[in-house]
């Protein structure tokens, strides 16, 4: 899919901006460079602002919940205590909102978090237009564990 966007926008760009006159190659430079940088999507979602103690207050005050997008392999291995698993993969797959809403509450905050912070931006921005308060965090797994966040290991 997102080749087949490249491609559209390539050819989009080549028609529409001649003008400026940058050659065809050179602007498949650029927009592949624009593409690169964000993994060939582009997000709009940003890290929350939040702080780290301030998310573990939420969720041990039931106002927040902590949502780790990580594939089930990377879940087995090691997870924050009290998290739920809702892999990216499947989110991307696309989710019934009736399901969804019966597994994340929409009335509490939804903090989402994977290995280091890119994957988490992606969930974001599919659950933010399904009415959720979706705030990726920026530190990853291994960092989360590090600042005092519980962990369930190996199972």
């Amino acid at each position: 899919m997102v080749v087949t966007m490249f491609f559209g926008a390539c050819a989009s760009l080549c028609r529409r901006s001649a003008v400026i006159g940058f050659n065809c190659r050179a602007r498949a430079v650029v927009l592949t460079l624009v593409l690169g940088s964000t993994g060939g999507m582009m997000l709009a979602a940003e890290p929350t602002k939040d702080s780290l103690e301030a998310v573990q207050q939420a969720v041990a005050d039931q106002r927040a919940v902590l949502v780790d997008v990580r594939e089930p392999d990377e879940w087995n291995e090691g997870h924050l205590s009290g998290a739920r698993s809702l892999p990216l993969s499947v989110l991307e797959q696309g989710v019934n909102p009736d399901a969804l809403a019966k597994r994340l509450p929409k009335t509490k905050v939804i903090y989402v978090h994977c290995l280091s912070g890119g994957r988490c931006l992606q969930a974001a921005d599919i659950l933010a237009p399904l009415g959720y308060d979706v705030r990726p965090l920026k530190p990853g797994y291994q960092a989360l564990v590090a600042a005092g966040f519980p962990a369930v290991v190996g199972q």
